[in-house]
């Protein structure tokens, strides 16, 4: 018996060291050409210390060599795939040791998609701009290449379907979909965290918010909504939400 175990335990330090090295391998470099596309179109990138860009570009190869890029009824190009990236690395580009381990594929649609996730031209009642999949697609997350581009361009509504959808993923690594993100929230700010949604959501529901209304559904709808306001619009939310941005700031570890 204890041969057993020491021979199983010694398989699987050996899985784990194999699958690490495999996985760094897999870590391809950076294209020079997405730099370009990263300067025009991601103002969070384009802020960063030349050496911060270059942690960014690494961060942005790992996750590409950890999750498979699909797409439906459309060809991903290279802006396609630098936006997914950004999407994923700039909620968690304080988080050195992040990886979405409840994410296999982002699968692309052209445009938005029904509740079925059915894509027609025809269809008027398309709405869903992005999604985390459950049930039969658990691991993956939908996103329209539409929505995923129009939350990249510098507009007054701060809203980013991808940086949304990303963030619905971290909150629900600690297991469930709640609003509270336990792997980045410490214990002694999950109730200060749960007051702020409370108070913020009640304003929503009000009409006396800025923060948009889909953010008043729920907890984790507030949470995802009011991260793009975060990432997207910064200084206006310290002006208008200053415990809430504090708060995030806090939960995303950004001094």
């Amino acid at each position: 018996m204890l041969f057993t175990l020491i021979a199983f335990s010694l398989l699987v330090i050996f899985a784990v060291y194999a699958f690490v090295s495999t996985r760094k391998k897999k870590v391809k470099s950076f294209p020079s050409k997405w730099h370009k596309l990263l300067m025009q179109h991601v103002h969070f990138y384009r802020d960063l210390p030349t050496e911060e860009q270059q942690r960014f570009q690494y961060r942005m190869m790992v996750f590409l060599s950890e999750v498979y890029l699909d797409s439906v009824g459309v060809k991903l190009n290279d802006l396609d795939t630098v936006l997914i990236a950004s999407s994923a690395v700039i909620p968690v580009f304080n988080f050195p040791e992040w990886h979405y381990k409840n994410l296999s594929t982002v699968l692309v649609y052209p445009d938005h998609f029904n509740e079925d996730l059915r894509f027609s031209k025809t269809d008027k009642k398309r709405q869903i701009g992005g999604m985390v999949g459950t049930g039969q697609f658990e691991h993956q997350m939908i996103l329209s290449r539409k929505a995923l581009h129009e939350g990249f361009k510098q507009k007054p509504d701060g809203y980013n379907t991808g940086i949304h959808e990303f963030v619905h993923l971290i909150d629900k690594q600690d297991g469930i979909t709640d609003g509270v993100p336990e792997t980045l929230l410490q214990r002694p700010y999950v109730i200060p965290w749960l007051k702020i949604i409370h108070k913020e959501m009640e304003a929503i529901n009000d009409n006396k918010s800025d923060i948009r209304n889909y953010g008043g559904t729920n907890e984790a709808e507030f949470f995802a909504v009011a991260s793009e306001y975060f990432f997207e619009k910064p200084e206006l939310m310290k002006k208008n939400h200053p415990d809430l941005y504090q708060m995030l700031k806090a939960c995303f570890s950004i001094k």
